[in-house]
């Protein structure tokens, strides 16, 4: 158990370190104003009207970096700031936000994978950690069933590690259309071009390390699994 408190430790960390740095370098983006004057809603009303999408409504949602796509709903929830506000961290997140709408207009597979397993995971989530913790209470006493029981937490923690890296090249391609269309519609200059994309690499950073956590993580109970079966 001390392993995993250590493990847990360095990935808590590092996650800190890549949040923090995300919310400074948006911090800096959101003074770099937008030379089109546009705001966040603005952007992605018109990224959503220039790829043919008019069943997407664009809405303000309280919060920050609380920003997200609703498939079911077919919404583009913006934080009151994005929503409001009209700078290159505003521009980067509306697009971004409406990357996945596209995704999903267009059937992109591996946002339609990841939809397919949400179900599973909202499960997996909520029972893995406490099927973990029983398992290895009576996997440390040697019981048959502690490693049945176990094995069942392992497999449920698999579940949110692959959401975890199929998620990976979801984000990346609703940043990768995001930016290009900002580019191509002559909507930020250069330089706002510039720190759209650094404010979404960060933020693109929060899910690897999510990812290699869940990875790393998991692993580890892999390894006392298979440890104590020797």
């Amino acid at each position: 158990m001390i392993g995993y408190y250590i493990l847990a430790g360095i990935i808590f960390l590092v996650s800190m370190y890549v949040s923090n740095k995300l919310k400074s370098k948006f911090k800096k983006y959101s003074k770099v104003h937008l030379q089109n004057g546009m705001s966040g809603k603005e952007i992605a009303e018109k990224m959503l009207a220039d790829n043919g999408i008019t069943d997407v409504q664009v809405i303000s949602t309280q919060g920050q970096l609380t920003d997200h796509y609703n498939p079911a709903k077919k919404t583009v929830n913006l934080s009151e700031p994005v929503y409001m506000e009209r700078n290159a961290a505003a521009a980067a997140v509306a697009a971004h936000e409406v990357g996945h709408a596209v995704q999903h207009a267009t059937a992109y597979s591996w946002l339609k994978m990841r939809s397919a397993i949400v179900p599973a995971v909202g499960v997996a989530s909520k029972l893995s950690n406490f099927v973990i913790m029983a398992g290895l209470i009576l996997f440390a006493t040697g019981s048959a069933i502690g490693n049945t029981i176990f094995l069942i937490g392992i497999l449920l923690f698999a579940v949110t590690t692959a959401f975890a890296f199929i998620t990976l090249p979801v984000e990346f391609d609703a940043s990768k259309r995001a930016l290009a269309w900002l580019e191509r519609e002559n909507m930020v200059t250069q330089q706002e071009h510039d720190g759209a994309k650094d404010a979404l690499k960060w933020a693109a950073r929060t899910y690897v390390v999510a990812a290699l956590g869940s990875l790393a993580t998991l692993l580890y109970f892999v390894s006392i699994f298979l440890g104590g079966r020797d």
